[in-house]
């Protein structure tokens, strides 16, 4: 079995119940949650000029491959309502790998870890909470380490 870390967000209608959905999708598809931060209010990123987002990281144990992970989270995004407009806008449900065990994966499709972590506060303040003292495969340093030499001064607020 791996873990795969996953971060969940949303800006469009009750963005929490939205990722709860996701997640109880998530479980129908994989093995149950292991690890969940808390829900964090975050500020849009990318692209500013929209609602905040909130966000979460939580962990599941799985033995699928990363692409058939993807194949899943492509369909649960859809069912759920995702459709992609613009890159970094509004979406009502996102979800995307950023750790599977130590795999280091590069291709047009997917890229794990995922190549932006180290540059994302909103991302690496929920990962680090349950999941700090993990190694980045590519950066040979922890989440914690990553996390406190972040240049992101987005606002990462817990709710």
């Amino acid at each position: 079995m791996k873990t795969c870390y996953f971060l969940l967000g949303s800006n469009i209608g009750d963005a929490i119940s939205n990722i709860q959905k996701a997640k109880k999708s998530l479980c129908k598809h994989l093995i149950g949650i292991t690890k969940e931060s808390s829900l964090y209010m975050t500020e849009a990123w990318g692209k500013i000029d929209q609602d905040d987002f909130v966000n979460q990281v939580i962990s599941i144990e799985t033995d699928e491959d990363a692409h058939h992970i993807l194949r899943i989270i492509n369909k649960i995004e859809y069912s759920h309502g995702r459709v992609r407009k613009e890159k970094w806008g509004p979406r009502i449900i996102d979800i995307d790998i950023l750790l599977l065990d130590q795999e280091i994966i590069k291709d047009p499709e997917l890229q794990i870890p995922h190549k932006e972590l180290e540059n994302r506060s909103f991302a690496l303040t929920p990962l680090a909470e349950i999941a700090g003292a993990v190694i980045h495969p590519l950066k040979n340093k922890s989440i914690d380490q990553l996390l406190e030499e972040c240049t992101d001064q987005s606002i990462v607020s817990r709710i």
